[in-house]
């Protein structure tokens, strides 16, 4: 049902773009932007896991640097049925962790200083666990996507906002028709993002947990990196939060609505529950 739901999201991403497009300049604003659309897709694809991991300074970990977390990564890797994706340092004291990657074969797990500080072997397991699930289910792909078109929308809004108001008489009386569109679209995309990104974070909870059995450790260690993020945010790209498994960056009362994790309190719980059933 996630996957459905996460379809039909994108759907409706992309019937933004075309609709906005199609007040602009008919067919040909349509194409056009279709077509701008699947460029920005293509760069984002091939090269969004480069970029994230240069972005946050990340360097190669070696086995022999941290033999027992290479190991999880493998056991884990082998318990999903994926092979082993490379794993990545980011000498950050936040403890957190993400994954990136177009593909099985270019996936790559990160983790922070912090992460291997403050939390303990079982608590690690949990959360190497979640983030293999994104790889497992593509969901770096998704995410790609999804934020690329929403910011093709944006971009694209405001392009057709400024051509309506520097056109002629005409045009902008006829324009003003469709104003509220413009006004709404870049807003129902990014609910739209925030909305897939959730729903993707929920799911790489449970089959984190399922695969590691350890449902109580991955809340755990949700708790904790929720508790240092809140205190002592780090500084970075916003556009990247949705990576993390938990976001860490300073949210102010307006982004937390918007926020592009769910509350890590549902997280907890439905963990919990899920440890219950487990027994």
């Amino acid at each position: 049902m996630s996957y459905l739901r996460t379809a039909l999201l994108l759907g409706f991403l992309t019937g933004i773009l075309l609709a906005i497009g199609w007040l602009w300049q008919g067919m040909f604003g349509m194409t056009v932007f279709l077509g701008i659309a699947f460029v920005m897709n293509f760069l984002a694809y091939w090269f969004s896991d480069k970029i994230v991991l240069a972005m946050y300074r990340a360097k190669p970990l070696q086995k022999s640097e941290e033999p027992k977390l290479h190991k999880v990564v493998e056991n884990l890797s082998k318990e999903m049925g994926i092979p082993k994706p490379k794993v990545y340092f980011v000498n950050l004291p936040a403890p957190n962790a993400f994954a990136t990657g177009r593909n099985y074969k270019n996936a790559a797990i990160a983790v922070t200083a912090g992460l291997l500080k403050n939390l303990n072997d079982e608590e690690i397991e949990g959360v190497i666990s979640h983030e293999l699930s994104h790889v497992k289910n593509r969901d770096t792909l998704t995410s790609t996507i999804a934020a690329t078109i929403a910011g093709a929308i944006a971009y694209i809004a405001q392009i057709a906002w400024y051509s309506l108001f520097m056109g002629g008489e005409r045009k902008q009386s006829g324009g003003l028709i469709f104003l509220p569109l413009l006004l709404l679209a870049p807003i129902a995309a990014m609910l739209i993002q925030l909305a897939i990104t959730r729903t993707r974070e929920f799911a790489a909870d449970r089959t984190g947990a399922l695969t590691s059995k350890k449902p109580l450790d991955l809340a755990s260690a949700l708790e904790k990196i929720s508790k240092v993020a809140k205190q002592n945010p780090i500084a970075g790209n916003d556009a990247t939060a949705h990576l993390f498994i938990v976001n860490p960056f300073k949210e102010d009362v307006l982004m937390s609505l918007f926020s592009t994790h769910p509350p890590v309190e549902s997280r907890i719980a439905k963990l919990k529950e899920l440890a219950k059933e487990l027994k």
